[in-house]
């Protein structure tokens, strides 16, 4: 049995144009099995980075997407930064990886069903194996790779189908940003579970790509780490993505303190 709890109260923060929630680890596992325990239907949680939230500022479709989300986790220790430079002192990072290996635990402990939609072939089987092994009860009543091109309405209805039928309660959707969090949205009316997009994190624990060491994380140089692991993919979003982050996130600031000042 799961013990039902009242939802918990979150503070947010606004950073350029997204919503970021004041939160911790613990305390959106705690909402996510408040959710389930109430039965509630379909959620989504966006993990965010300095990518989603400049492709949420680019794009307002997708900025909707994001501030629609049940919950926003500061996944990025920038945006982590950015809370704290706006005052909020007890904000802290929810790593995408680290929630989805805490969950499985969880869910494993409680006889809780998961579901795992993303990945390659490849790198969900190793997922899958790897599972096994550390959690050998774990139910993961539905798991599939979908294609990475564009679904046709029947695929679409066929995965929505099966995801239900399965009766899974946290399904993990690693398919990329913005590509995931905007499947979540477009699915949260039609699936009875929580959805959490958790971009490369099957990647990293079926060990297709590897974690940054915990100093680089600690001071903020994930991004750098995974930027010199695999230039090709990555350098034209860091280098379009980042600099213009600390730019307009320094207008905003300056804006901000100004405002208070008038006040």
């Amino acid at each position: 049995m799961i013990s039902i709890k009242k939802p918990l109260k979150i503070m947010k923060s606004d950073i350029l144009k997204i919503r970021v929630d004041i939160t911790s680890s613990k305390k959106v596992i705690k909402q996510i099995f408040h959710w389930i325990g109430a039965e509630t239907k379909g959620k989504y949680i966006c993990v965010s980075n300095v990518h989603m939230c400049m492709e949420a500022f680019d794009d307002s479709a997708f900025c909707n997407v994001v501030n629609n989300a049940d919950l926003v986790v500061p996944d990025g220790k920038p945006l982590v930064w950015a809370q704290k430079f706006s005052g909020h002192k007890n904000a802290a990072q929810v790593r995408g990886p680290e929630l989805f290996i805490k969950l499985c635990e969880d869910a494993q402990n409680r006889a809780i069903p998961i579901g795992l939609y993303g990945g390659s072939k490849k790198s969900l089987v190793r997922l899958m194996e790897k599972l096994e092994i550390r959690f050998p009860s774990l139910d993961i009543t539905f798991a599939d790779s979908p294609p990475f091109r564009e679904l046709t309405v029947e695929e679409e209805n066929r995965y929505i189908k099966e995801i239900n039928s399965s009766a899974v309660k946290i399904l993990f959707v690693g398919i990329g940003c913005p590509k995931q969090e905007k499947w979540m949205a477009k699915h949260k009316k039609n699936l009875n579970c929580v959805m959490i997009g958790v971009g490369a994190a099957f990647d990293f624990f079926s060990g297709e790509k590897k974690h940054a060491p915990v100093w680089m994380q600690k001071i903020g140089m994930e991004w750098f780490f995974r930027l010199i692991s695999d230039p090709k993919r990555l350098w034209k979003r860091y280098l379009k993505h980042n600099p213009r982050f600390v730019y307009y996130f320094l207008k905003q600031l300056l804006k901000n303190k100004n405002n208070r000042n008038i006040q």
